[in-house]
């Protein structure tokens, strides 16, 4: 592993579990001087910026394997829900490796990154919009508001896990369930069997 990607990895890490730590921790945990730091990242904005943009990367990469948008070319139900299930996956994976980013301001703050941001989220709310036709989510709600509860019940899945309230293997699934069914109690099942 180049320097470059050893302070990145060690910086994603660290920013993860402390948000506001110093590019001087970052250079101690990653093993380096803070000149050797600085010859590859000149400012911590420019640290930030490298590793939103590798998220991103990342996001992208995850939405085009999940098939989602092969699913949305079509209309088959069961398309649609084999690349929900699997982007769910995918999400809540990217999620605990660049938990970070996900709410950083540097995201909308950058024009290059928010492009990037809105670019994705679109793509995400066609592939959600097309679900909604084909019948697989609930079609009363507007596709983007959709999206953004997807986006919100990623965070928690990550929460969950760093609180150590879930275990992180259930967590893709407790995510599509809850996003699928959402958390109203289910309706009572009628009893089938004669009183005595």
């Amino acid at each position: 592993m180049s320097t470059r990607e050893q302070i990145l990895t060690t910086a994603l890490r660290v920013l993860n579990a402390d948000a506001g730590a110093s590019l001087a921790t970052v250079a101690e945990a990653a093993g380096v001087g803070r000149a050797t730091l600085h010859r590859h990242f000149a400012s911590r904005q420019e640290l930030l910026h490298e590793i939103c943009r590798r998220s991103l990367e990342r996001y992208d990469t995850s939405l085009r394997a999940s098939g989602a948008e092969d699913a949305a070319a079509g209309s088959d139900p069961a398309a649609h829900r084999a690349a929900l299930g699997d982007l769910v996956a995918r999400y809540v994976a990217d999620a605990a490796d660049f938990s970070f980013v996900l709410t950083h301001p540097e995201m909308e703050a950058d024009p290059d990154l928010a492009a990037q941001v809105h670019a994705i989220v679109a793509r995400e709310t066609a592939f959600l919009a097309s679900a909604q036709r084909c019948g697989v989510l609930r079609d009363d709600v507007p596709a983007a508001w959709l999206n953004h509860v997807l986006f919100g019940l990623t965070i928690a899945a990550n929460d969950a896990r760093r609180y150590g309230d879930v275990a992180p293997s259930e967590l893709a699934e407790l995510t599509l369930r809850t996003y699928l069914d959402g958390v109203d109690h289910p309706a009572p099942t009628a009893r089938t069997d004669s009183p005595s």
